[in-house]
Formats: structure tokens, sequence, C-alpha cells
């Protein structure tokens, strides 16, 4: 969209009247600096509008409004076009990623500006932000939320649980940071429903933001179920709720993107996890969605090893929970040799120590995951396990049928899933054992393998399971993970967290 600038006022080019308008015809990318109007109080806004554009930062074709009443709105102070590209010197920033790579901007002949136009390709996932394309942001009074008495739970916390809602209650009161380093199957859900009532009687407006869908999915009908008078939005890629105003967001660290200054509580689940851990945009997005008097929780059950140095230390506000809240210790994985397990697969054998293992739980009817570090190979092994029963299915981040799979294995429809490291984390079944095929692959870290670990024994009902990394040569990884397993029940036996 091109706009006509009058001194420092800009006016869509759509809504200028007259083919001879004083003024220059402008992309906002070559706009200085763009003038914000102050807000005339006395103006009655779009109320769907202020709870659409709160807290967001989006691009005008995902505004559902005219042009004419959005620039209404600008000229009373309430929205304001922001520049999609800055120029700056030497290159580009993104005003939506705020990426500065230049390998990351691509320039094009634009059909609407009718200029070659530079545009973001590390956002473009999220729609197209280029030189003429103005970012729409609500500057007028925020939407007023507050619920007293809102969570329905009958369930208690066990004393380690209750010590870290404590403290979660804290950092939301005071805005402050704090680490949650709680093991797989803490609990660690229940230990933020305190908290977030705390936020909601004081009128805050809070985001649990996780870096994959599965997790979001799981994690939605369970804050809406304890939370049920409380408008919760689900936002993910495809989400019916990415136009709905929300006290209470649950996300994809992705989503976040769209976001600006909105939450007074950004709680970040698996801190640790792919993509969030190594993509700085997931993590500007984080940082530019929170307001400037917030708190920042982190929820992980493998912290970086700086992390866990600086908590030893006391360098770093956090609270450890060395314990599944059901007072059984963590399974600790046993280490098997396997042998050149690529080779016998591509050769249509599985290696005979997995072939065992599998054949035990197929008889016992026992459900497991089977997790192999690439997805060509575990599909070369799917019909392989399969000539043992054709109920045996795959699952990976790019399978179209994920979630129904993922539910059929709930269902225990599925008796064995193969699955790659998106299941690592986030989604618990509560009878399984677990085996790492290839556990040596660097597909595998320290972390992935304590989470993969952490799906086994999660159930009150099913403390104990099997969990076996199949490898051919053990690493600093595997055995990091293991070490870390160990210290953690070594550290809830001292506090007396768990029984036996």
């Amino acid at each position: 969209m091109l706009f006509l600038k009058q001194d420092q006022e800009l006016v869509p080019q759509v809504l200028v009247k007259g083919e001879h308008a004083d003024g220059e015809i402008v992309r906002i990318g070559d706009v200085d600096e763009v003038i914000e109007k102050p807000i005339d109080f006395m103006f009655p806004f779009n109320l769907d509008l202020q709870h659409f554009l709160s807290g967001r930062s989006l691009l005008l074709e995902e505004v559902p409004f005219s042009i004419e009443e959005i620039h209404e709105h600008v000229q009373h102070g309430y929205v304001v076009y922001r520049q999609g590209i800055l120029s700056e010197a030497g290159g580009y920033r993104c005003g939506r990623c705020g990426n500065r790579e230049m390998q990351l901007f691509y320039s094009f002949r634009c059909s609407r500006c009718k200029n070659v136009c530079v545009y973001c390709r590390q956002c473009i996932m999220m729609g197209r932000v280029t030189q003429c394309t103005p970012l729409l942001e609500w500057k007028g009074p925020t939407p007023t939320i507050q619920y007293n008495d809102v969570l329905e739970w009958s369930g208690t916390l066990s004393p380690s649980q209750a010590e870290a809602s404590a403290k979660i209650k804290e950092a939301i009161r005071e805005r402050t940071d704090l680490l949650v380093w709680a093991v797989c199957g803490a609990g660690k859900t229940e230990m933020l429903f305190e908290g977030i009532e705390e936020g909601m009687r004081l009128g805050l407006r809070i985001a649990i933001a996780t870096p994959r869908t599965d997790v979001v999915l799981e994690l939605t009908p369970r804050f809406r179920r304890v939370f049920p008078k409380v408008p919760i939005a689900s936002l993910y890629g495809g989400s019916e709720d990415r136009h709905c105003f929300a006290p209470l967001v649950i996300t994809t660290t992705h989503q976040l993107l769209r976001f600006k200054k909105a939450f007074d509580v950004m709680i970040i689940d698996e801190v640790d996890a792919f993509p969030y851990a190594a993509d700085e945009m997931l993590q500007h997005a984080a940082e530019a969605a929170r307001t400037n008097n917030s708190a920042l929780i982190f929820l992980t059950a493998t912290p970086k090893e700086v992390w866990q140095r600086e908590c030893y230390s006391g360098k770093r506000n956090c609270v450890i929970l060395p314990a599944r809240f059901h007072r059984h210790p963590l399974p600790i994985p046993t280490f098997v040799w396997c042998g050149n397990w690529r080779k016998d697969i591509e050769k249509g054998k599985i290696p005979k120590s997995v072939l065992k293992w599998f054949q035990q739980r197929l008889g016992s009817g026992k459900q497991a995951l089977i997790f192999f570090p690439h997805i060509e190979l575990m599909e070369m092994a799917l019909p392989l396990f399969r000539e043992f029963d054709t109920r045996i299915e795959s699952v990976h981040s790019e399978d179209p049928a994920r979630k129904e799979k993922v539910q059929a294995m709930r269902d225990s429809k599925i008796p064995i899933l193969l699955t790659t490291t998106i299941l690592e984390r986030g989604v618990t079944f509560p009878n399984i054992d677990v085996a790492v095929v290839g556990a040596e692959d660097d597909t595998f870290t320290e972390s992935t393998l304590v989470q993969i670990a952490g799906r086994v024994g999660r159930s009150p009902q099913y403390p104990d399971g099997n969990i076996t990394f199949f490898h051919h040569g053990q690493t600093r990884a595997m055995i990091r993970a293991r070490n870390q397993l160990l210290r953690m029940n070594r550290d809830a036996r001292s506090k007396r967290l768990v029984d036996g």
C-alpha cells in the first residue's frame, strides 16, 4: 500500500480525494519517522477493533476492518501505522521479527507499489512483510480484564509442587523472572494453576508459549477444564482462535510474532526445546510480546548447562523439583549395544537386540514408543515392524495425520508407535515403555534423551517402565543424560520426596 505524505501525516493513497492532492506518494518503509497522533479521548472508538488489535502487530490484510475505519482510528490516535521494513545504515531491519541479517532479505518487483520492494524471508511463514507493508498496532486503552475465583480444580499439590506454585505466584505478583526446573512428570502444568488464578485476579494478561503445536493441543483442554469461566485462545498454524482476544493465551512461540507488548506474564514451557532454543527470531518474538513490566517464567526439565550452574550457585532465581508428584523415582535408562543398526535396516533387518525388546512388548501387550533419529530410516524400518502387527504406525513432524495417530495411541489403537523426536516431550501416555534406536546419533542430545526417558512412568497407576538406549557406541550425551536422572533421584531421596 502507498501513502500520501502531507507534512508529517500519512494518508492511504486509496483514501486520497482528487488527482492533485498536495503531498508526496511514498512507501511507509521510506518514511524516516511515523508520527503518532495524540489520543482523542472523546472519540467513540470501535470496541471490536480494540479487542482485535490490542497487543498485536498485524499486516493490513490480517485486520478484517475497512481501511476507512482503520484510518479514522489512526487520525484520533488509537491506531498507528508502523514500518514493516525499516532502512538502517548499511541494511534493513524487519519491524516484526527484528531480523537484521542481509542474506535473509530479498527484493522483488512489487505489484502493489510498482517498485523493487524488499521483504523479510525470516518470518515469511507468518505472511510477507515488505517496504510498502504497514504493520498496524493499537495505541488506545487496553481492554479491562479481571476474573476472581476462577480456578475449578479439585486436585492437590505435593509439598514440592506447592513450593513451586508459591514461587510462581510470587513471580507473577512481583513481575520478576523465575526458572522452574522440574523433572519430567513432576506436574508442571498443575503448578501453574494458582499463579494463573492470581494473575487473573490482578487483571493481568497471560501467555503460555511452547515450541510445538502438539503441546498447545494437549494443554488447551486441560486449562479450559480448570478455568471454564476464563476465555482462552489456543494459537498455532491454522488455529480458529487466531482472531480472538483472550486474557489467557496458549500459543506456539511462532505465533508470538503477531504480538507486541501484549502480555504481563510470559510463561515459556520447554524453553530448551527446538526450535525456540536455537532460534533468535523466536526469542525476540517472546521478548517483544511482553509488556515493559512483566513476569517471565521458564519451565523445563532440562535447562542448559550454564543455567544449571547458575541454579546451583544461587545466581539465578529458580525452584528445583527433583521428583515426580507420585513419589516414585525416575526410571533410569539401560544402555544396550545393537551394532550397526543403520546397515541392518538398510538390508531389511531389525537389529537383533531391538527385535527381542520389541517382541517382548508386543507379546505382553505393553504399548511402546520407539524413537529414531531420522525420518528416512524410520520409514525404512516401519514395514519391517509391520510384518509382526499391521497396527504399528510411524509419526514425524511433517506427517499430515500426526494428530490422529497420537490420539489413536492414547486410545490404545496403536500397540507400538515409531517416532522421531517430535514426541520427545509434551505428550503423555499412561503405561508405555520406550526405546531409542541409534542413541549415539547427534540428534539425541542430553536434553533430548532426558526428555525421552521422561515419557516412561509418568502415571501414578503405572509409575515404572523400561527405557532402553540402543546404540552403536556410547556418547557423552547418553552418559550425561543418565547421570542427570540419577542425580535427581539422589536429590529426591535426600529430601524425602520419593518412597523407597
